[in-house]
């Protein structure tokens, strides 16, 4: 039970979620809100455009907050404003503002961290590889304002997490995160089909027992969440290993 516990040591005394072992702080607050400033703007750019030009344009605004691909998105964006700003009074003061918070909300960062690292890479998995030749037969968009949300959402979304991945100096995340990144998704599959009871609609298809058939849906469920066991163990590799690399064989261990 000892993995449930917060802990009664130091956290994180060398500062690893606000530096990186390549960049300054300064550097990283820049990345960190950058990329933050931009995942809002296509939040808020998509709402926009479809209240303005797609008919009941409200409604399927509204609709966007029912999948997980979106709600992933806005995680994204909170994070790394939350993270710019630790980043930002540790480059200003040297104590980040995560240092003065209560210990539980510090294990929540963690476990926020590690939700953006594993997530993403899910997120595309599943999109290019199971939904996008359901919705795009064509082979690919053929307005450019889907290409690039798309694009967005589901792609770039990757790219930010291995730039959380590769270039901060965040210690592998420990297993029991892996246990509450499958309730989130467990959660979120309940979310799904109060969708369905309140909107009469399914987010994915895959979840329709009337479309995917012959006990696919729990399939689906399933593979799911072996593609997020195995994310979880790739990224928890890649940490390490980059920290191995960076910290042991280079010796850079930060720029503080």
């Amino acid at each position: 039970m000892s993995m449930f516990k917060f802990g009664t040591d130091v956290w994180d005394p060398t500062h690893r979620f606000e530096t990186s072992w390549l960049l300054s702080p300064w550097a990283l607050f820049a990345v960190r809100a950058s990329i933050s400033l931009y995942t809002f703007f296509v939040l808020l750019f998509v709402i926009f455009w479809e209240i303005a030009r797609v008919p009941n344009g409200t409604a399927a605004a509204r609709f966007e907050f029912s999948y997980f691909t979106i709600l992933c998105y806005w995680g994204l964006a909170f994070y790394f404003a939350i993270s710019a700003l630790h980043t930002y009074t540790y480059a200003r003061s040297g104590t980040p503002l995560l240092s003065r918070f209560p210990r539980p909300l510090q294990a929540l960062h963690a476990l926020y961290n590690s939700t953006i690292m594993c997530y993403p890479p899910l997120v595309s998995i599943v999109y290019w590889g199971v939904i996008f030749r359901g919705v795009v037969p064509s082979g690919w968009f053929p307005e450019r304002f889907d290409a690039w949300s798309n694009v967005s959402e589901h792609g770039l979304n990757s790219l930010f997490a291995l730039i959380e991945i590769l270039l901060t100096r965040t210690a592998p995340p420990p297993w029991i995160h892996l246990f509450w990144l499958l309730v989130i998704l467990a959660c979120y599959l309940g979310l799904a089909y109060v969708t369905v009871a309140t909107k009469h609609q399914y987010v994915y298809s895959f979840l329709d027992p009337q479309v995917s058939r012959n006990g696919m849906v729990a399939a689906y469920v399933f593979g799911i969440a072996v593609v997020i066991c195995v994310v979880f163990c790739v990224v928890r590799g890649v940490v390490a290993l980059r920290r191995w690399a960076t910290e042991a064989k280079m010796g850079l261990r930060g720029v503080l």
